[in-house]
């Protein structure tokens, strides 16, 4: 059994996506536009053509968009795409070369290092001032 692409409800999750109110996209597409005229539009299995470019352009995004999202289809390629250990572009597994522990230690050491430098520098600064002003 073919399940249908629902347009309204793509609307409705495109519109959500973005954080558009209804109101918002009623005033953005026209006078004869309003909240509860856009709520019925979400409830709508097929959109007119024409009415959905109006809505691409509010929202700036494809006619095709609102035309072919099967969120069911998304979840599906998602869930079989990714797995423990796979990273974004699926080129992967990321195995860690260092011990973070130790990076840690040693950035907490050389922070250590850059402070003792700025206090000697300080000191020396200090004395130098001290001569200009002839203590």
């Amino acid at each position: 059994m073919e399940q249908k692409i629902h347009q309204g409800r793509n609307v409705k999750r495109f519109r959500e996506m973005l954080n558009i109110k209804q109101e918002a996209l009623a005033y953005d597409l026209g006078e004869d536009w309003n909240q509860k005229k856009i709520s019925m539009l979400e409830q709508k299995d097929v959109i007119e053509e024409k009415l959905l470019k109006q809505i691409s352009a509010v929202l700036k995004i494809p006619v095709e968009a609102f035309q072919n999202f099967d969120e069911e289809q998304a979840i599906n390629i998602i869930s079989n795409t990714f797995h423990d250990g796979a990273v974004a572009n699926n080129s992967g597994y990321i195995n860690c070369t260092f011990d973070p522990i130790d990076k840690i230690v040693q950035i907490h050491e050389e922070k250590i290092a850059l402070y003792e430098r700025m206090l000697k520098e300080k000191d020396e600064m200090m004395v130098r001032l001290e001569k200009l002003i002839g203590k």
